[in-house]
């Protein structure tokens, strides 16, 4: 269960004084800063780690009974209005890539778009996909992230996360069960680094496959509005948005949040929307489509906080 953040309550700041000079940490911090929905109300507390041991160190001085959530661009995320009560840790400063011959090794904080772009300019294919995902290394392994028929899984090799005693281990990709939009993680423990193993290609051809997806998918999708990309995951054999807009939801709003006129799987914030607008429109879609077609949406988009027990059927008080 979440609570309302404010700061008038009780800090227990004691444990964030040891990272002063290991990077940038604040209170109270608003996560509409930090998604690409651009709502949600402020975490607790929020570190951006200058480097992997800053990153070890915080994990080790956070008391155990604060819930650390993993940040890169936030754009698979959906936070409450109330705020989140826990412990926001942005990745973004571990964004380091590194090729040796047919290997690529990125940092949790790469950006994916970026990586795609450095594995054409070395002639290796195999994450053109890559190209079109708006958001960072450490999600995309976390969620197994794909799109144009490519995932994350067709060419990871191994991964680093660190637990939350601070260790840091090694996980093969047969290790981690990937399978649609699903990798099975140690329980707290937040990916670092991602190793794929590619295949050499023309730069050029490479580069042709990136500006034909790019292409397709602003072509299709709401890309000039905040948007946490799909929301809910494809059903086996049929697609969200088919059965949204079949529903006769597409353009339909709550509030400043709409289901989107160009792509029924997206749900855009035309400018004033809270998550709470968005939380509603997540749940009638998902009461339409199960009423037209039999069918149950499964969100993709990852609920934190309140609204994480609110969509699984909680109770969240």
């Amino acid at each position: 269960m979440n609570v309302v953040v404010s700061p008038s309550s009780c800090e227990r700041d004691d444990w964030m004084q040891s990272l002063e000079g290991k990077g940038v940490w604040r209170r109270h911090e608003p996560m509409a800063a930090h998604t690409t929905l651009a709502v949600g109300g402020p975490a607790r507390w929020f570190f951006r780690p200058a480097d992997r041991a800053a990153l070890i160190a915080a994990i080790k001085a956070c008391p155990a009974d604060i819930v650390i959530l993993p940040l890169g661009r936030g754009s698979n995320m959906l936070a409450p209005d109330t705020g989140f009560d826990g412990f926001v840790v942005d990745l973004s400063e571990l964004d380091a890539v590194a090729f040796d011959g047919c290997s690529l090794r990125a940092g949790a904080g790469a950006r994916m778009s970026r990586v795609a772009r450095q594995c054409a300019e070395h002639g290796l294919s195999g994450c053109e996909f890559m190209a079109t995902v708006p958001g960072d290394i450490g999600g995309g392994v976390a969620m197994n992230a794909g799109c144009f028929s490519q995932q994350v899984s067709d060419s990871l090799r191994c991964i680093e996360v660190i637990l939350r005693d601070g260790s840091v281990i090694e996980m093969r990709k047969s290790d981690l069960h990937m399978g649609y939009r699903r990798t099975d993680l140690p329980t707290g423990s937040i990916v670092v680094s991602a190793t794929f193993e590619l295949k050499p290609d023309s730069p050029e051809e490479i580069r042709e496959r990136m500006r034909s997806m790019r292409s397709r998918r602003s072509s299709t999708q709401p890309l000039a509005q905040p948007n946490c990309g799909s929301v809910f995951k494809n059903p086996a054999g049929d697609h969200a948005a088919r059965l949204i807009e079949a529903a006769g939801l597409k353009g339909f709003r709550i509030g400043g949040a709409q289901i989107s006129e160009q792509h029924a799987n997206f749900i855009v914030n035309n400018g004033d929307a809270s998550s709470a607008d968005i939380v509603a429109l997540i749940r009638r879609a998902q009461a339409a489509v199960k009423q037209h077609s039999g069918i149950e949406l499964e969100p993709e988009v990852r609920m934190v906080g309140e609204w994480e027990y609110l969509l699984a059927g909680g109770d969240h008080g």
